[in-house]
């Protein structure tokens, strides 16, 4: 296995280099799977298309569209004719409305069983129950001589101009409004209009008629008796209409006021008025829009009787009519690309948080990656390329799921500005493979991080559509609040959809462009909050994830960003142990040959001596008692020295702790006491120096199964500087030396390596770079005896062409021969 000798670690370059080489043949053997997961978002972008079509088809049937009768011309033939005259509550909305009808303003009148009374349920009963105004403000006599002139003006009806007539008066209904006004839902019904009046005779009911199109629609006005009730503050106001809410009172009454004013400090010379309504008439439920509040005619009636109150019974501000804008025929379309877009494709793009995490825990898991850094694979080009690796996976991924709704229709993306879609999902797939690095420190099984991984996937579009995007629509919700739940990664690309469906929806709907960059400057639009938010909690989640690597799975201290560069430790070969420097009496209670050796070891620090290689003083490792049992000291103040060329043999049954001691070593564990030096290097400070001149054969077989045996040598191989002519030679008699090289199998995935040829090709891997120290941790396990005079050859080579250092953990039959 002789090959020509690196000089120096490998650069970061070359590291890099190796590292991309190595994932680029991984992704190739996981083809089928990487299929798979750029299928994920176009399965659910034709499943958007099938749900699209299936609801258009149950959209185009006649109750959804405007209203048309069968007029006879009188020749004998039918011509159809479509209005809102013809249409129902439901079918004007579809309607060309070029005229659209002129409503008379309305009071929303609570129903005749919700109406606040005074005393006994009586008046529900007939029906005759009045409706309540509570009035309050600074001065009592301005506030009811004002609040007086409200109900004082008498019907009369003018049947040149209806809408004239009703104009001054207080009407209202107790039907409710719906989110458009082309139809008066009260108007429609069969109830009459109320007509508030202080007092109602016996018989006051008229009937007037309203133009409705073509058409004349006669309604019903009835008189209302309506109470007009001092109170003395808003607070007693306030306690009052909660009292009258199902909840505010032990008997779970509804008790309704029809409206209540403050007058506050208004007089002659100042008005103003607060306003109370009642809003729970918005159905604002969140899944449908918002109803109209008859509230316009309660300000009106307030302006007027202030005007009263001033200039006479004959001023007059006239509020004659609300109607909507003109509209032309119209289809139901529902854009569900738009509409499910948030929930949908909030799980395409957190699909990929699993994907990262389940990588970086399989390498944690299988101890992958300290397999890498143990053969001189530093943090830098780890995190370099694992982070480019996992952002172009990324980013194709997310351009195919752009590419695919695109190329299917989807307004969703067509509609909005693709500049604007590629920054948002550029920052978060960005902060998402961050957040993946964090976790991940947390993990130690694939299992676990796989439960974990998906029960984010589902549980973050779960939450987004069903609580999130309902504090998004309540108007009432502070903004400082949507901020602070923005700061879950989870809700902050929620909202980002959000705001691209609903700009997709409106820009469908209205048959206009979806989100623009001038849209951002809009108060209503999320957008820019969330670009920031994300592209912050990037940068900080960078930082908290690098820091985290390094504390948990480096095992560095938590203050390693402090400390100093280390100085050459030659210095620290002056400080022998305090433990020999006390007495010499501890000479008589250790066999002569450890005692020797200790001496030997506290000499050569001494001296500062480099002709040893590896120089142990005082190593000592105690596990901690875990469920009551003591703690168990693994190596008991080992004290050793090596000089090149030397292989050295450590024997001892399962549990001496040769493996603790070779942990320590190699880095895995760190020492309770006492240190080693291997080429000067303390292993308590210096280990990634170390790892850049160290071989490793593990206790187990730490290999990827999709690599082939030689694609594992060229790997370490780059890794240790080697490359040209000169790495394939050395992979070449690597598998020739371990007998890998004929008969395909060093082709073969190693993955279908038996036991005994992986452990074979863990020696190899080993050796491969020439090594200055190899340490072999049961290297023989799993093999035939001939497998294994073949692997103490190999060893002879190698100790003879280079001279390495080598530990040898083995049973004692194992190590006969003369190495």
């Amino acid at each position: 296995m002789a090959t020509n000798s690196s000089n120096g670690p490998s650069s970061f370059w070359t590291q890099a280099n190796a590292f991309v080489r190595k994932n680029l043949i991984f992704q190739k053997r996981n083809m089928k799977t990487n299929i798979r997961l750029i299928l994920f978002p176009l399965v659910i972008c034709l499943l958007l298309v099938l749900i699209q079509k299936t609801v258009n088809s149950q959209l185009d049937k006649h109750s959804l569209r405007c209203g048309c009768i069968c007029v006879d011309t009188g020749k004998g033939q039918c011509e159809k004719t479509c209005g809102i005259e013809y249409s129902n509550l439901d079918q004007v909305f579809f309607c060309p409305i070029p005229h659209p009808t002129e409503w008379p303003l309305l009071l929303q009148v609570p129903a005749q069983q919700f109406r606040a009374v005074r005393t006994g349920d009586t008046c529900k009963k007939t029906g005759s129950c009045p409706v309540t105004m509570l009035i309050t403000g600074n001065n009592q006599t301005f506030g009811q001589s004002v609040s007086g002139n409200m109900f004082s003006r008498p019907l009369n009806i003018n049947s040149s101009d209806i809408l004239l007539s009703l104009a001054d008066n207080a009407l209202g209904s107790g039907i409710t409004s719906r989110y458009t006004n082309f139809l008066d839902a009260a108007f429609l019904s069969n109830a009459p209009i109320d007509l508030i009046q202080p007092q109602c005779s016996s018989n006051s009911q008229i009937s007037v008629a309203i133009q409705l199109g073509s058409a004349a629609l006669q309604k019903d006005v009835r008189c209302t008796q309506g109470l007009q009730l001092w109170r003395n503050s808003s607070s007693e106001i306030n306690d009052e209409i909660y009292k009258g809410y199902r909840n505010g009172n032990s008997e779970r009454k509804i008790n309704e006021i029809l409206a209540a004013y403050d007058f506050a400090n208004s007089n002659e010379n100042l008005f103003n008025v607060t306003v109370w309504y009642n809003s729970t008439y918005k159905n604002n439920t969140g899944d449908q829009p918002p109803a109209l509040t008859r509230v316009p005619r309660s300000i009106n009636l307030a302006s007027n009787a202030y005007l009263q109150f001033l200039l006479g019974p004959t001023a007059k501000m006239l509020f004659e009519f609300v109607k909507e804008m003109p509209k032309p025929e119209t289809e139901l379309r529902l854009d569900f690309s738009s509409l499910l877009g948030p929930l949908f494709f909030t799980w395409v793009i957190v699909q990929l948080f699993p994907v990262v995490l389940i990588s970086l825990v399989y390498e944690k898991e299988h101890k992958l990656r300290i397999m890498m850094k143990m053969h001189g694979l530093g943090d830098g080009p780890y995190w370099m390329i694992s982070y480019a690796y996992f952002l172009a996976i990324s980013s194709i991924y997310m351009l195919c799921f752009v590419v695919f709704g695109s190329a299917i229709g989807l307004n969703f993306f067509r509609l909005n500005d693709y500049s604007i879609h590629f920054v948002f999902y550029f920052l978060y797939i960005n902060l998402q493979i961050c957040l993946a690095f964090l976790v991940a420190d947390w993990f130690s099984s694939v299992k676990t991080a796989t439960v974990v991984g998906y029960m984010m996937v589902f549980g973050t579009g779960l939450l987004g559509g069903f609580l999130f995007q309902f504090f998004l629509q309540d108007s009432s919700f502070p903004k400082a609040g949507i901020i602070a739940m923005e700061l879950f990664p989870g809700f902050s690309l929620y909202r980002g959809l959000y705001e691209f469906s609903q700009y997709a929806f409106t820009g469908n709907f209205m048959g206009s462009d979806g989100m623009r960059w001038k849209d951002l400057n809009d108060s209503s639009n999320g957008m820019r909050e969330v670009l920031i938010i994300i592209a912050v909690e990037w940068l900080v989640v960078l930082c908290v994830a690098y820091y985290a690597d390094q504390v948990v799975s480096s095992g560095k201290s938590p203050l390693f960003f402090l400390r100093k560069q280390q100085k050459n430790l030659s210095s620290s070969f002056r400080k022998p142990s305090s433990r020999r420097l006390g007495s010499k009496l501890f000479v008589q209670m250790e066999k002569f040959d450890v005692d020797q050796e200790r001496e030997k070891v506290e000499q050569l620090l001494l001296e500062s001596s480099t002709s040893h290689s590896i120089i142990c003083n005082n190593l000592k490792k105690i596990y901690p008692g875990t469920d009551g049992n003591p703690e168990k000291c693994a190596v008991r103040e080992l004290s050793l020295a090596l000089p090149e060329g030397e292989c050295f043999g450590m024997l001892g049954p399962n549990g001496a702790g040769k493996t603790s001691f070779i942990n320590m070593m190699i880095g895995l564990v760190k020492p309770s006491s006492g240190t080693a030096y291997v080429q000067g290097l303390d292993i308590r400070t210096d280990m990634d120096k170390i790892y850049t001149s160290m071989g490793v054969c593990p206790q187990h077989d730490l290999l990827w199964d999709t690599l082939t045996g030689r694609e594992h040598l060229f790997f370490y191989g780059r890794l240790k500087n080697l490359n040209g002519a000169a790495l394939t030679h050395a992979v070449e008699e690597s598998l020739k030396s371990v007998n890998l090289f004929h008969g395909g199998v060093a082709d073969k995935q190693s993955g279908k390596y038996s036991g005994g040829m992986k452990r074979r090709l863990s020696v190899a891997i080993s050796l491969i770079g020439e090594p200055k120290v190899v340490y072999m941790d049961e290297p023989s396990t799993g093999l035939d005896p001939a497998s294994r005079n073949m692997l103490w050859d190999v060893v002879k080579r190698a100790k003879r062409n280079r001279a390495p250092v080598m530990f040898l953990s083995l049973f004692r039959f194992f190590a006969r021969g003369n190495l």
